[in-house]
């Protein structure tokens, strides 16, 4: 393909978006012989209503633990939930062979949390609004937990 045209769009189809990531996942599959990528989530559940209120989301891959997304609605903060959710993903992330973990958060939201999980600060970016950052933080996975 010589020629390519070009889409700017803030709404592409889940279609799409899967035509992106497949290829890039096979490339990386061809490039190092190792099919590992997995979804993982650790989710909550309203008890009386059985839907899905917060939690966890992000994947595996290539030894390392992604968290892409960590919500929990205010009357679930600040009981240990959170705290329970991270382990558990942790985890997980450990039992599928991921020695790192990374993420991003914002510094309104949670860098403090994930801190005082045992989190490290890889670097902060700015951002809007003034005064706000992006805070990228990594976790050794391979390090013996705490209790």
């Amino acid at each position: 393909m010589n020629r390519a045209d070009l889409i700017v769009t803030d709404s592409p189809t889940p279609a799409q978006t899967a035509v992106v990531s497949d290829a890039l996942d096979r490339f990386n599959v061809e490039a190092t012989g190792v099919d590992d990528r997995r979804p993982l989530a650790v989710l909550v559940r309203d008890p009386g209503t059985q839907q899905v209120v917060g939690g966890l989301t992000g994947r595996t891959s290539l030894g390392l633990f992604f968290v892409d997304l960590f919500f929990l609605p205010p009357d679930l903060r600040g009981g240990g939930l959170g705290t329970e959710i991270l382990r558990r993903a942790e985890e997980e992330a450990r039992a599928r062979g991921c020695r790192s973990a990374v993420l991003y958060t914002i510094s309104f939201q949670a860098p403090d949390f994930y801190r005082k999980q045992g989190w490290e600060t890889l670097g902060e970016v700015s951002c809007e609004p003034p005064g706000t950052s992006r805070v990228f933080l990594t976790k050794d996975l391979a390090q013996p937990r705490s209790t």
